[in-house]
């Protein structure tokens, strides 16, 4: 990839003891609910424990409109947004034996964990006290390098281009994971049919289960991008599901669904609520809970759901629907998101 050098541009190069540092371009948020800004910033340096990365591609997931929207508070400003990083190895931190310069490797949401509060010493370091999350309280992807902790950074399977790669490192990972917690029922219904459900979707229907679609009322595109997926129905979400569903998984980050999808749940179902962020869920009669359903929700993920996922992406032969954006065009790639105007999902590429 070729990287514009600041030598003798608009911006004044960086003098330190009379070095001049190399510069990167990346989209820079100021201020949450403001446009991102276009910036050229110092060359990161990776510390010890952390891998150096040149990004080839960067997924624009809901959590990255989240923070730019203001609905996630208290990011750590200014903030390179960007949490579905695929790229290659650049420099290795002090300490770091596990990759090599050069190697295709991925980084996610989930950024570092303290490893010694009672979460992560039971193994369930998704919910750290505390944590660090790429493109919140740590720079992310929408640049031309960023560095991350080498724990939480994975190598990526062989194959599949690099935009399509990308968004399984959150809206894969996630989707996985609300996937497991679902439970092995056989009829699943997925509310919201974006880069998340689409994914799993095809994970699903490889162990033979059924997916029933539901998406905004009159999104028919959406609907038909769920069938070709081989859903076994596709509507709206204000329609009952055709058949009683085992489980029901929530992507759209819609309050009002979770009454809906409880009523379409059968006994002893399960909804699960797979958004870092949703709106405020009305009050709902206890009749639609009651008989044993459950209603969970999925928070971050852990290294081993990364591991596990990622090893099923080559048996699945999974495939991300993706609208390729430059780095430059983010602020309206987080348009086209927010407007739902994306079959699949956004990706970056510098």
């Amino acid at each position: 990839m070729q990287r514009r050098r600041n030598l003798h541009a608009f911006v004044t190069p960086l003098l330190v003891q009379g070095t001049i540092f190399d510069r990167m371009k990346a989209m820079l948020l100021r201020q949450q609910g403001q446009p991102l800004e276009a910036a050229e910033l110092p060359d990161p340096t990776p510390g010890p424990g952390e891998v150096l990365i040149e990004v080839a591609a960067c997924g624009v997931c809901r959590t990255d409109l989240h923070v730019v929207d203001g609905d996630l508070h208290h990011p750590r400003l200014p903030l390179v947004p960007g949490h579905e990083i695929v790229g290659h190895v650049k420099a290795l931190g002090e300490g770091v034996d596990t990759f090599q310069v050069g190697q295709r490797v991925g980084v996610g949401w989930l950024g570092h964990t303290c490893g010694h509060c009672e979460y992560c010493l039971e193994g369930r370091e998704n919910l750290c006290d505390a944590p660090g999350f790429t493109g919140y309280t740590r720079n992310g992807g929408f640049a031309e390098l960023t560095v991350a902790e080498a724990r939480y950074t994975y190598p990526m399977p062989e194959g599949g281009d690099d935009a399509e790669m990308a968004p399984l490192l959150c809206a894969g990972l996630i989707g996985w994971r609300s996937l497991v917690i679902s439970g092995e029922g056989k009829r699943l219904g997925f509310y919201g049919f974006g880069a998340a459900a689409h994914l799993i979707a095809q994970v699903a229907r490889w162990q033979g289960r059924q997916v029933h679609a539901f998406t905004r009322p009159g999104d028919a595109a959406a609907q038909a991008f769920a069938l070709s997926l081989g859903a076994t129905s596709a509507g709206p979400s204000d329609v009952p599901s055709p058949q009683p569903l085992d489980a029901a998984i929530i992507f759209a980050p819609v309050g009002d669904l979770v009454p809906t999808a409880l009523q379409s749940v059968r006994k002893g179902g399960r909804v699960v609520c797979a958004g870092i962020y949703m709106s405020d869920i009305p009050s709902f009669p206890y009749s639609l809970l009651w008989e044993e359903r459950q209603l969970v929700s999925v928070a971050n993920l852990t290294r081993k759901d990364a591991h596990d996922f990622l090893a099923l992406v080559p048996e699945v032969g999974l495939r991300a629907k993706v609208t390729r954006y430059p780095l430059a065009q983010a602020n309206q790639a987080l348009a086209d998101l927010r407007e739902g105007r994306l079959t699949g999902a956004a990706v970056l590429v510098p």
